[in-house]
Protein backbone atom coordinates (compact mmCIF):
# COMPACT_ATOMS: atom_id res chain seq x y z
CA UNK A 1 0.00 0.00 0.00
CA UNK A 2 1.30 3.44 -0.89
CA UNK A 3 0.31 6.26 1.18
CA UNK A 4 -0.64 9.31 -0.17
CA UNK A 5 0.88 12.42 -0.66
CA UNK A 6 0.42 15.04 2.61
CA UNK A 7 -1.34 17.54 0.29
CA UNK A 8 -3.64 14.87 -0.92
CA UNK A 9 -4.20 13.28 2.84
CA UNK A 10 -5.30 17.11 3.91
CA UNK A 11 -7.82 17.34 0.93
CA UNK A 12 -9.28 14.46 2.05
CA UNK A 13 -9.80 15.63 5.71
CA UNK A 14 -10.82 18.88 4.62
CA UNK A 15 -13.74 16.86 2.24
CA UNK A 16 -14.83 14.10 4.86
CA UNK A 17 -15.61 17.19 7.21
CA UNK A 18 -17.69 18.59 4.74
CA UNK A 19 -20.23 15.31 4.35
CA UNK A 20 -23.10 13.89 6.40
CA UNK A 21 -22.60 11.35 8.81
CA UNK A 22 -23.78 8.45 6.53
CA UNK A 23 -21.30 10.03 3.21
CA UNK A 24 -18.29 10.62 5.24
CA UNK A 25 -18.54 6.46 6.89
CA UNK A 26 -18.86 5.11 2.90
CA UNK A 27 -16.26 7.90 1.83
CA UNK A 28 -13.90 6.13 4.23
CA UNK A 29 -15.04 2.56 2.97
CA UNK A 30 -14.31 3.39 -0.66
CA UNK A 31 -10.82 4.43 0.44
CA UNK A 32 -9.76 2.31 2.21
CA UNK A 33 -11.27 -0.80 -0.10
CA UNK A 34 -9.22 1.39 -2.82
CA UNK A 35 -6.09 1.04 -0.73
CA UNK A 36 -6.26 -2.96 -0.47
CA UNK A 37 -4.76 -4.79 2.35
CA UNK A 38 -3.50 -1.88 4.91
CA UNK A 39 -5.72 0.93 4.01
CA UNK A 40 -8.90 0.88 7.18
CA UNK A 41 -5.77 1.71 9.18
CA UNK A 42 -4.06 4.17 7.54
CA UNK A 43 -7.59 5.64 6.24
CA UNK A 44 -8.41 5.33 9.83
CA UNK A 45 -5.62 7.49 10.94
CA UNK A 46 -5.93 9.81 7.75
CA UNK A 47 -9.54 10.81 8.59
CA UNK A 48 -9.67 10.26 12.24
CA UNK A 49 -12.02 8.14 12.31
CA UNK A 50 -12.33 4.39 13.92
CA UNK A 51 -11.59 0.91 12.07
CA UNK A 52 -15.21 -0.29 12.82
CA UNK A 53 -16.85 2.21 11.35
CA UNK A 54 -14.60 1.87 8.25
CA UNK A 55 -15.41 -2.34 8.40
CA UNK A 56 -19.21 -1.16 8.68
CA UNK A 57 -18.80 1.62 5.67
CA UNK A 58 -17.68 -1.69 3.67
CA UNK A 59 -20.30 -3.88 4.27
CA UNK A 60 -22.66 -1.49 3.77
CA UNK A 61 -21.23 -0.80 -0.04
CA UNK A 62 -20.87 -4.54 -0.47
CA UNK A 63 -24.50 -4.45 -0.16
CA UNK A 64 -26.08 -1.14 -1.72
CA UNK A 65 -29.18 -1.36 -3.54
CA UNK A 66 -29.42 -1.24 -7.33
CA UNK A 67 -30.54 2.82 -7.01
CA UNK A 68 -30.36 3.99 -3.45
CA UNK A 69 -31.33 7.37 -4.02
CA UNK A 70 -30.68 10.35 -1.63
CA UNK A 71 -32.41 10.36 1.43
CA UNK A 72 -33.83 13.23 3.44
CA UNK A 73 -32.93 11.39 7.00
CA UNK A 74 -29.59 10.38 7.84
CA UNK A 75 -30.59 8.11 10.74
CA UNK A 76 -33.89 6.49 11.80
CA UNK A 77 -36.70 7.85 13.21
CA UNK A 78 -37.64 7.26 16.91
CA UNK A 79 -33.86 6.22 17.58
CA UNK A 80 -32.13 7.59 21.01
CA UNK A 81 -33.19 7.25 24.51
CA UNK A 82 -36.98 7.76 25.81
CA UNK A 83 -37.53 10.43 28.16
CA UNK A 84 -37.97 9.24 31.84
CA UNK A 85 -41.68 10.23 31.80
CA UNK A 86 -42.34 7.34 28.86
CA UNK A 87 -40.44 4.72 31.03
CA UNK A 88 -41.94 5.85 33.79
CA UNK A 89 -45.39 7.14 33.58
CA UNK A 90 -45.56 7.86 37.36
CA UNK A 91 -42.62 8.97 38.05
CA UNK A 92 -43.84 12.48 39.31
CA UNK A 93 -45.70 10.37 42.00
CA UNK A 94 -43.36 8.75 43.22
CA UNK A 95 -40.82 11.07 43.47
CA UNK A 96 -42.63 13.14 45.56
CA UNK A 97 -43.94 10.36 47.63
CA UNK A 98 -40.08 10.16 48.52
CA UNK A 99 -39.32 13.24 48.91
CA UNK A 100 -42.83 13.95 51.14
CA UNK A 101 -41.64 13.24 54.90
CA UNK A 102 -38.13 14.55 54.14
CA UNK A 103 -39.56 18.17 52.92
CA UNK A 104 -39.86 21.37 54.39
CA UNK A 105 -40.00 25.07 53.25
CA UNK A 106 -40.58 28.76 53.77
CA UNK A 107 -43.80 29.59 55.80
CA UNK A 108 -44.21 32.87 54.13
CA UNK A 109 -43.31 31.98 51.40
CA UNK A 110 -45.08 28.86 49.77
CA UNK A 111 -42.66 28.36 46.40
CA UNK A 112 -39.86 27.96 48.58
CA UNK A 113 -39.07 24.50 49.36
CA UNK A 114 -36.33 22.37 50.17
CA UNK A 115 -35.31 18.69 50.59
CA UNK A 116 -32.54 17.38 53.20
CA UNK A 117 -31.92 14.66 50.70
CA UNK A 118 -28.59 13.99 49.15
CA UNK A 119 -29.04 13.11 45.32
CA UNK A 120 -27.87 10.12 45.99
CA UNK A 121 -30.46 9.40 48.57
CA UNK A 122 -32.95 9.92 45.95
CA UNK A 123 -32.04 7.76 43.98
CA UNK A 124 -31.54 4.86 46.31
CA UNK A 125 -35.76 5.73 47.37
CA UNK A 126 -36.78 5.71 44.38
CA UNK A 127 -34.82 2.45 43.35
CA UNK A 128 -36.41 0.76 46.61
CA UNK A 129 -39.91 1.20 44.51
CA UNK A 130 -38.43 -0.33 41.27
CA UNK A 131 -37.74 3.04 39.29
CA UNK A 132 -34.47 3.26 38.50
CA UNK A 133 -32.53 6.66 37.71
CA UNK A 134 -29.45 8.54 37.17
CA UNK A 135 -28.25 11.50 39.65
CA UNK A 136 -28.95 13.85 36.28
CA UNK A 137 -32.53 12.34 36.42
CA UNK A 138 -33.17 13.19 40.26
CA UNK A 139 -32.04 16.67 39.99
CA UNK A 140 -34.01 17.63 36.81
CA UNK A 141 -36.87 16.20 39.29
CA UNK A 142 -36.04 18.64 42.17
CA UNK A 143 -35.63 21.45 39.71
CA UNK A 144 -39.16 20.21 37.98
CA UNK A 145 -40.88 20.56 41.12
CA UNK A 146 -39.13 23.31 42.18
CA UNK A 147 -37.08 21.94 45.52
CA UNK A 148 -34.52 24.35 45.74
CA UNK A 149 -31.14 23.30 47.50
CA UNK A 150 -30.50 23.85 51.15
CA UNK A 151 -26.75 25.51 52.22
CA UNK A 152 -25.40 26.04 55.69
CA UNK A 153 -24.81 29.82 55.63
CA UNK A 154 -21.86 30.91 57.45
CA UNK A 155 -22.37 34.08 59.78
CA UNK A 156 -19.25 36.46 59.94
CA UNK A 157 -18.78 37.39 63.26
Amino acid sequence: MEPYPTEIEEQMRTFHQTLNEKDRRRYAGIEAIKLGHGGITYISRVLGCSRPTIISAIRELENLDESPGPTKRIRTKGGGRKPIEEIYPNIDEVFLEVVKSNTAGDPQDDKLIWTNLTLQQVVERLEERDISVSHTVAKKLLKKHNFKRRKAQKKRP
